[in-house]
């Protein structure tokens, strides 16, 4: 499993023209599942975004979670995070899991987040969406597991 967080001011997300979800201060978390992962790494990153410690304290270092700030997470399944550019210039995707099983660890990692304490809106899986974001910072995080 990947992820990539980025700490924002706001977030919109849109499927065909109409608002799905919007958070304020947060995360904006892209989460790719790879073939074969499962519950435990999905667990493994439902509890790393939750305690990243990205925000500011008040003496101006990252030493805050989203959940220390009373942030939300925009959480946005994305299978490209499992693209492999490395031979020619058109991604191979065969790293990523089927989407039946991508969407059942994408849902599992949400509602272990939501457990966290950490309000999370969803994405809508396999749709075309648009997402509108102010990025803080700019502060982005690559995790794999």
């Amino acid at each position: 499993m990947k992820f990539v967080a980025q700490r924002v001011r706001c977030a919109t997300l849109k499927v065909n023209g109409q608002l799905v979800s919007e958070i304020g201060c947060g995360l904006v978390v892209f989460f790719g599942v790879r073939t074969g992962d499962g519950e435990e790494q999905a667990k493994t990153c439902a509890a790393k975004i939750a305690n990243l410690r990205i925000f500011e304290d008040a003496a101006g270092k990252m030493n805050l979670s989203v959940r220390d700030v009373g942030g939300e997470v925009l959480f946005v399944s994305q299978f490209t995070l499992y693209g492999d550019a490395s031979r020619g210039n058109r991604p191979s995707f065969t790293q990523a899991e089927r989407p039946e099983r991508a969407d059942a660890l994408y849902e599992y990692a949400a509602a272990r987040l939501r457990e966290t304490g950490v309000p999370v809106k969803m994405g809508v899986f396999g749709a075309d969406m648009k997402i509108t974001q102010e990025n803080d910072g700019p502060v982005t995080i690559v995790y794999e597991i």
